[in-house]
């Protein structure tokens, strides 16, 4: 999977793309659909390491 089909749908800041890298693989698809979807809630134009760290904490991880 290339950065492009990581990060396409929003804008990402370097801190919150290098976290969504070091979620596992076999769920970084979901984890990434997760974080999107918690930024639009929050009404954000740019994904930020928090919004990644609260998709993580609700993953459990």
């Amino acid at each position: 999977m290339s950065n492009s089909d990581l990060f396409d749908d929003m804008e990402w800041t370097e801190e919150a793309k290098l976290k969504l890298k070091n979620i596992p693989y076999f769920v970084r698809s979901q984890a990434r659909q997760r974080i999107i979807q918690l930024a639009r809630e929050a009404e954000l134009d740019v994904v930020t390491p928090e919004i990644v760290e609260k998709a993580r904490l609700e993953f459990g991880q």
